[in-house]
């Protein structure tokens, strides 16, 4: 029995419209689970809850796919052999048929290269000329040539006269004739020598420089119109007066070149 969905009337089986309303009936189908008789538009079972939707494509997608493998292959079409194959002569005069699979290109001979031995060209050698060897020039020490040495000397300012210092003589005596130690600067002959002593003041070289000192005089020695005590010694510059006695009356100005 059909039952009619708007007015819930039974209706025969194979009813295609409602007999008392006259509404179209739906379409009847099995549930594949279950067996059960329900509506071909149903997504579900209403006695066993099966999902109708999946079950139906799997039902409508298997003949496709068997008539998919059964269907019969087309046929393939016969290709043509791309070289012919060329007879083969053996060992007992049969020819085979041996297929070539590709043609041999033709290749131009090859150019037979004659090596000829190579001869070594001679080579010019190239010489460095010869730079004579260079002189070092060295110094002799002339013999003429004598270091310089510094000249001192006293000046006589009473008398202006230049009293040239014995340049190989370590100790200088000044003074007056003696029978002790001669002097080497001798004021005898100068105004006033009678207040100089005999044996006066020594004047000592050591290098470049020279002391003046006095060794017992009876006037004293006077450096710059200071007195010189005994025992000490004055360097001596250029330009220093010396004063031998009291009064500055026998006096000497010390100087270099």
């Amino acid at each position: 029995m059909t039952v009619c969905p708007n007015c819930n009337h039974s209706n025969p089986e194979g009813a295609q419209s409602c007999e008392a309303c006259y509404t179209p009936l739906p379409t009847m189908t099995n549930c594949p689970n279950c067996a059960a008789e329900v509506q071909s538009d149903a997504t579900f079972c209403g006695q066993c809850g099966s999902n109708l939707t999946t079950a139906s494509v799997a039902t409508e997608m298997e003949p496709s796919i068997a008539t998919d493998i059964t269907s019969p292959m087309p046929d393939l079409m016969a290709l043509d052999p791309l070289v012919q194959p060329e007879p083969l002569v053996t060992n007992n005069n049969q020819t085979e048929a041996m297929p070539v699979a590709a043609k041999e290109v033709s290749k131009p001979p090859m150019m037979s290269v004659i090596e000829e031995p190579l001869t070594p060209q001679p080579i010019e050698a190239q010489t460095a000329p010869i730079v004579p060897p260079v002189e070092m020039a060295t110094s002799k020490p002339s013999s003429t040539t004598q270091l310089q040495q510094q000249h001192a000397r006293l000046l006589h300012i009473q008398t202006d006269t230049l009293i040239e210092l014995p340049p190989n003589l370590s100790v200088v005596h000044m003074g007056k004739q003696n029978d002790r130690i001669p002097p080497d600067v001798d004021v005898s002959g100068f105004p006033n020598s009678e207040i100089v002593s005999r044996v006066h003041a020594d004047i000592r070289v050591e290098g470049d420089t020279y002391y003046i000192e006095d060794v017992g005089s009876a006037n004293g020695t006077y450096v710059n119109n200071l007195p010189l005590p005994h025992g000490n010694r004055h360097r001596l510059r250029a330009g220093d007066r010396i004063a031998l006695g009291k009064g500055d009356l026998v006096t000497f100005l010390f100087q270099i070149s």
